[in-house]
């Protein structure tokens, strides 16, 4: 079975094998973008507001780093029980206050029912206290969460003045959220006012 296949292999033309990888590459490239539009034309919209970032952590390249009000997270029900890995994924019911910026309301292991206005975000449990015990495999009090949207590029030069607005607690992400609770960032205010608006693609 192998030598038939081997010989099959032999016989292929070298450009056609590699005009077949370079046609895997830009499908695969075409699916992320298509992927990435879905969420932002069919996701529900929240309001996020950012947290200071240890001054330590730098602007990186042309990007600015990103932390929120519900980068950590009470585990409340899930304090004490068994994740099934060191990181798990947890769903995160989300509904806004009187300002019109999401909060978090709960943290589950698994997705939960949500009513309209609230919206379930899908995060994962990061590094720095989010697993507890001898196994490291149990939820902490407090949960640092990573939803994927930590970190939003801009053009070059404009990070210093979005850094010290984030600091300053000026900053605001609008993120669109898919049923699934996948999200992503779809613009950015600053001082309620958009700054920067991500194209479909």
């Amino acid at each position: 079975m192998i030598a038939p296949l081997t010989a099959f292999w032999r016989r292929v033309p070298k450009a056609a094998l590699f005009c077949a990888a370079i046609l895997i590459q830009c499908a695969l490239l075409v699916l992320m973008v298509a992927d990435r539009m879905r969420i932002l034309r069919e996701g529900v919209e929240v309001t996020l507001q950012t947290q200071p970032v240890d001054p330590r952590d730098l602007l990186r390249g042309d990007y600015v780093v990103l932390r929120y009000d519900i980068s950590q997270v009470p585990a409340g029900a899930l304090k004490g029980k068994p994740s099934d890995a060191r990181h798990p994924d947890v769903f995160v019911k989300l509904a806004p206050k009187a300002d019109g910026v999401y909060q978090a309301v709960s943290v589950h292991a698994e997705p939960v029912p949500v009513t309209a206005p609230e919206v379930l975000i899908r995060g994962r449990v990061g590094n720095y206290g989010g697993s507890c015990g001898d196994d490291r495999r149990r939820f902490c009090d407090n949960l640092p969460i990573k939803y994927g949207l930590e970190s939003y590029f801009v053009p070059q030069g404009e990070g210093l003045k979005l850094e010290q607005a984030r600091n300053q607690q000026k900053l605001r992400i609008v993120a669109a959220v898919l049923p699934s609770g996948r999200a992503a960032i779809k613009r950015l205010l600053l001082d309620g006012e958009k700054v920067y608006e991500e194209p479909l693609y």
